[in-house]
C-alpha cells in the first residue's frame, strides 16, 4: 500500500517536530536542569533526579520520545526505498541521527545511569560518590543526545523543503 504524498509530507513534518521537541527537552536538561541539580547538596540532587526519572515515564513523554523514534525508523526505511528521490539522504541521515544519537544513547548510556541512581541512598557517602559521577557522565551523554536531536531536526526539516 503506497503512502500518499500529503501523508508522507505530514509524517516528515511531525517527525521533524518530534525531534525538535525532544531536542528541547535534552537542551533544557543540559543547560539548566543538571547545573541546578549540581548546586544542591548531593542528597537533595539525588532525591530530585530520582523523582524526575520516575515522573518522566508518562504516556505523553513516551509517545514524544519513542513515537518519534518509530517515525524515524519508518522514514529511514522509506528513504532507502525512495533513494532516487530528492531529500532521501536527509531523511536517512536525520532519522539515523535521532535513532542512534538520541534513542541509542538514551538506552545504552542514560538509562543505565538512571537505574544505578534509582537504588542509591541519597544520604549515604556511596550515594554522594555516585552522584558526582552521575552528574558528569549523564550530562555528557545528554549533550550527545541534544546535538543528535538538533541535527536530526535540521536534516528532517531540510528534507521537507526538497520535494
Amino acid at each position: 500500500m503506497a503512502i500518499s504524498y500529503s501523508s508522507f509530507f505530514t509524517l516528515k513534518l511531525l517527525t521533524a517536530i518530534g525531534c525538535g521537541l525532544n531536542a528541547g527537552v535534552f537542551f533544557a536538561f543540559s543547560t539548566f536542569v543538571m547545573p541546578a541539580l549540581a548546586r544542591l547538596q548531593p542528597s537533595q540532587g539525588i532525591a530530585a533526579m530520582q523523582s524526575m526519572n520516575i515522573t518522566a515515564i508518562t504516556p505523553l513523554f513516551m509517545i514524544a520520545l519513542l513515537g518519534t523514534a518509530l517515525a524515524c525508523l519508518f522514514l529511514a526505511v522509506s528513504a532507502l526505498f525512495r533513494w532516487h528521490q530528492p531529500g532521501s539522504a536527509y531523511l536517512l541521515v536525520g532519522s539515523l541521527l535521532y535513532l542512534i544519537g538520541a534513542i541509542g544513547v538514551t538506552i545504552a548510556c542514560n538509562v543505565p545511569l538512571n537505574d544505578a541512581l534509582a537504588i542509591a541512598q541519597p544520604e549515604s557517602s556511596e550515594g554522594a560518590k555516585l552522584w558526582a559521577n552521575y552528574l558528569t557522565n549523564w550530562t555528557v551523554w545528554n549533550h550527545v543526545r541534544t546535538v543528535a536531536a538538533i541535527a536530526a531536526t535540521t536534516l528532517l526539516t531540510l528534507a521537507l523543503t526538497i520535494d
